[in-house]
């Protein structure tokens, strides 16, 4: 099994700054690809991001290339969001998840999520 902790959500004002965490830990090894995920009220879950631990490749979705950054703790198995210039439809609860590759055709584990809010 793998455990996934987030941290680092809150309230901030739009065009202003957060850094998320996520912590992996249990057995990592099958945790080689990790993401972010967000949902809004009243939405779908929606990918924000991965990264891929074996080759180190990192996908944006569209709505926030160029504002958001994912990077990565090899040492901490820990991955983190940038998230700059926020806005107010970036507001939602935001999970981390994990899974072995990126052949792996599910997300098998799942942070509790941390809600970012962001005022207008």
């Amino acid at each position: 099994q793998v455990q996934l902790a987030e941290s680092g959500g809150g309230l901030v004002q739009a065009g202003g700054s957060l850094r998320l965490s996520c912590a992996a830990s249990g057995r990592t090894f099958s945790a080689n690809v990790m993401s972010w995920f967000r949902q809004a009220p009243g939405k779908e879950r929606e990918i924000v991001g991965f990264v891929n631990w074996i080759n180190g490749n990192i996908y944006y979705a569209d709505s926030v290339k160029g504002r958001f950054a994912i990077s990565r703790d090899n040492a901490e198995h820990t991955v983190y969001l940038q998230m700059n210039s926020l806005k107010p439809e970036d507001t939602a609860v935001y999970y981390c998840a994990a899974r072995k590759s990126i052949l792996t055709p599910t997300w098998d584990y799942w942070g509790q999520g941390t809600q970012v809010t962001v005022a207008s």
